[in-house]
Order: C-alpha cells, then sequence, then structure tokens
C-alpha cells in the first residue's frame, strides 16, 4: 500500500515557491469573483418650489425630486419626505422646475452660415475645425436647458457628428443627448454649393443620389456609419407668385424616396423630410416620411395626409421671421415666408396636426434658440402646448418616450429650472438659470450668485 504523504510546500526558490504563489493567487482570484452588494448610488435630492408636470398639465408646490444616478427616482411632496443627513440637497425652492427641452431640428455645424458665409465654410474650414464648432454650440445649447437634441446634418461635414455624439455619450465633452442625420441627400442640382463654374469642383454640403438604387445605397452607407435618421430634401429653390403664394422646385421623385424610407424603415430608422409646399412636399408625404421640416406651405390635401398617417411638423417658425426683410423685396413687398408659414402652422394646429419643437439653429446663434416659445404662442398655441411639443411630444417623435420629456420615476434626470412661470410667460424659457443632465448639474446660476454673495 503506497502511502500518501500531505505537507505544506516550503517557501524557497524552485517549485515549491511556484506552486505557493499559484495557490496563493487562485485564492485572490476566488475572493474577488465571491459576490459582494454593490454600493449604493449617489442620491441628490432636489426642492422644487414649483413644478410642472406637463403630462397632467399641472403645477406642484413644494417637490421633492429624489435623483438616483442618472435617473429620477421618484417625485413627492417636500413636507411628506424626509432627506438623510449629510444628503446632496439642491435647493430650487425659489424655482419653476420643468422637464429638460427638446430640439427636433438643430444644426450645431452651422455657425451663422448666412449671406456666403456657408461657401467660405465648406471651402476654406476642415472637417476638424468645423467639429470643434459644433462642440462648443453643443455646449451653448445645452446651457440654455436643450438636455436633448435631433441634429439635422453636418452640412458637409460628413459623419462628424457621429463623432460629437459619441464623445458626448462618453462623458468626453459636454452636451446634449443627440440623434443626428449624418449628411442628409439630395439630387443633382439640388443643394449648394451652386454657381460655380463647370470646370472646377466643389463639395456639396449634402450627399447627392440620382435614381432609386443610388438613394437606397446611400441610406444604408448612412447608417452604416451611425446615422439615427436619414434626412432628405424634398424642395430645394423657391419664389413668391404674383397671387402672393409660393412655388416650391420639387427634388426627389416619388420612385426615389419610397426607396429611402423603404431601407430607412426596414433598418427601423426613421426619415425627416425638408419641405415647403408643392409636389416636393406631397412627394414626401406619400412615401411616409416621418417628420415635415418647415412645412411653410402646408395645403389641405397636405394637412389631411400628415394627421392620417401620423407624420409630424417640426416648424421652425422664428427663423423665417429673420428673413422677412429679404422676402418682401423678393415678392415687390406683398408676402414673405414668415407670412406664409403663419398661416400654415394656425391651420395645422387647428386641424390636429402632431407638432414637435425645433428651431433650426445655426443660422442664428447657438443658445438662443428658446425663442422660438414665443412665436409658437404668437400663432395660436397655449404656452402648455408649446412646453409639451418640447417634451413629451418630441421625445415621442425621436423615440426617446421611455427615457426623457417628463421629470418621472425612471425617465433620465433632465431637469431646468427657471425664475419666473412659463406658462404665464413662456419667454421665461429664454431665461434658463438651471440645469441638470442625467443627474449632473451643468448649470446652476442661484448656487453661482450665493457664493458671490457668500464672498
Amino acid at each position: 500500500m503506497r502511502r500518501i504523504l500531505r505537507c505544506t510546500p516550503r517557501l524557497q526558490s524552485g517549485p515549491g515557491l511556484a506552486l505557493a504563489l499559484g495557490l496563493a493567487l487562485a485564492l485572490s482570484i476566488a475572493r474577488a469573483q465571491t459576490p459582494t452588494a454593490p454600493p449604493a448610488p449617489a442620491r441628490e435630492y432636489i426642492r422644487a418650489g414649483k413644478l410642472l408636470d406637463v403630462r397632467a398639465g399641472k403645477v406642484s408646490i413644494d417637490q421633492l425630486i429624489v435623483v438616483d444616478g442618472e435617473r429620477i427616482e421618484s417625485v413627492s411632496m417636500f413636507q411628506q419626505s424626509s432627506i438623510p443627513p449629510g444628503a446632496k440637497v439642491v435647493d430650487l425652492s425659489s424655482a419653476f422646475v420643468l422637464p429638460g427641452l427638446i430640439d427636433a431640428h438643430t444644426h450645431i455645424f452651422l455657425t451663422g452660415e448666412d449671406r456666403g458665409r456657408y461657401d467660405e465654410q465648406l471651402l476654406k474650414e476642415s472637417w476638424q475645425y468645423r467639429t470643434i464648432e459644433a462642440v462648443v454650440n453643443a455646449r451653448k445649447d445645452l446651457e440654455a436647458g436643450f438636455t436633448a437634441m435631433r441634429d439635422l446634418e453636418t452640412e458637409g461635414a460628413m459623419y462628424s457628428d457621429v463623432d460629437v455624439r459619441n464623445a458626448i455619450n462618453k462623458g468626453l465633452v459636454p452636451g446634449p443627448r443627440l440623434q443626428v442625420a449624418t449628411r442628409a441627400l439630395s439630387v443633382t442640382g439640388g443643394y449648394p454649393l451652386e454657381g460655380y463654374s463647370p470646370e472646377v469642383t466643389v463639395p456639396t454640403g449634402v450627399q447627392i443620389v440620382d435614381g432609386p438604387d443610388e438613394a437606397r445605397r446611400a441610406v444604408r452607407e448612412q447608417i452604416k456609419y451611425g446615422a439615427d435618421w436619414i434626412k432628405v430634401y424634398g424642395t430645394h429653390h423657391f419664389r413668391f407668385t404674383p397671387g402672393g403664394g409660393m412655388w416650391s422646385q420639387a427634388t426627389f421623385t416619388l420612385a426615389e424616396l419610397d426607396a429611402i424610407v423603404d431601407e430607412a424603415h426596414r433598418q427601423s430608422v426613421k426619415v425627416a423630410c425638408h419641405a415647403y409646399g408643392g409636389d416636393g412636399l406631397k412627394n414626401c408625404i406619400d412615401a411616409g416620411v416621418d417628420s415635415i421640416e418647415h412645412g411653410i406651405d402646408l395645403d389641405d390635401a397636405a394637412i389631411q395626409k400628415m394627421v392620417a398617417k401620423g407624420i409630424y411638423l417640426v416648424p421652425t417658425l422664428y427663423p423665417y421671421d429673420l428673413l422677412s426683410a429679404e422676402d418682401l423685396a423678393a415678392s415687390g413687398g406683398i408676402t414673405s415666408r414668415a407670412r406664409l408659414h403663419e398661416a400654415s402652422f394656425r391651420k395645422a394646429l387647428d386641424r390636429g396636426v402632431k407638432i414637435a419643437f425645433g428651431t433650426d439653429v445655426g443660422p442664428f446663434p447657438h443658445g438662443t434658440q428658446a425663442v422660438e416659445f414665443t412665436y409658437m404662442v404668437k400663432f395660436g398655441m397655449t404656452p402648455l402646448a408649446a412646453i409639451d411639443c418640447a417634451t413629451l411630444e418630441a421625445a415621442v417623435l425621436m423615440g426617446w418616450q421611455d427615457r426623457v420629456g417628463a421629470i418621472e420615476p425612471g425617465k433620465f434626470a433632465d431637469i431646468i429650472a427657471v425664475q419666473g412661470n412659463p406658462l404665464d410667460d413662456v419667454s421665461e424659457l429664454e431665461h434658463v438659470k438651471f440645469v441638470m443632465k442625467g443627474g449632473g448639474v451643468v448649470r446652476n446660476d442661484w448656487a453661482q450668485s450665493s457664493r458671490e454673495t457668500q464672498q
């Protein structure tokens, strides 16, 4: 019978030491893999003097919002809640608190590109430089209270918006939650740069496609490289008619748009269509796009089809008011895009078209786009309805209704605050003083004022 000797290896050089170290390492790994309770996430407590529930359409007084990490844990009466000793409390007891705003039509790669500046940008500025500008613009928009945005194309900067979106998501740079459309699509002769000699090859602000096959291939390419949306230009040039109307140049054929929408929807990606009116608008609606951008000249048939198909209108009213002087000059003083747009918007609102808030910011300064609320109210909306368009409705358009658009348990803690009541004066939203995105405070003017007073 063999004798089995059991002993502890001697700790010395050679095989014995190697065995001891191996046993120690195995024990260490085993201990590391033993399940342990994760550390409790940091909680923040926000005391809201007035809190707007957009969904219910009511304002609650003296509320406590509990934020657990990036998301909202609960909302309750402050007096009926308890805050642990030493907890982090954000005092907004003198403020009006509401969900972070959503701008569903922005251009972070534009920084005042009007009247010749667009040509200069595409011809003289590198994609890298323009991306730096885009990062700066995104931060301005976030600090103005827009915690989520749909950015509708890079205007010739290729797929740089995907990099900005990803850098924001990774916390490398500050900015809103972004959905991006990358290059956008139009046809030959359907987008700037224009007016150059045929001998000179110049860049184009969009991806040019002709025919259903090219269009479908471009959609696949843009999705491959990170597009969340496909943006198409359904109309291009326009002119005013002697009777005070508008003629818009259609770009894509219905067959081309059918291919674009079919391919995008096949991959669960939505399509946004820039269109003023006429056949170009009609083709986009018939093809089943998900949103009409601008819609300056909506006729009765277009409105009826948009309602039937559930297509959103993203009107962008303010920027066309800025162009009124040149439009009046072009029409002989008869009309302007702003006048036509107001009538179109009022009709769409009256007949139940779904509307999401969007501003087209870029040609005018980033961080100032909340002025759009004033135009929506001026043209027939209540302040609450306008805020709804920039929170709940915009969230649905973007497919993010499960995460943003309301201060509710489970949603991201995207929260803003202003001094006065925007339901009484919607222009209060042009003066945001507090911004939180995903539980992180981006801006708190009240805290800054308190520190200055103490100093």
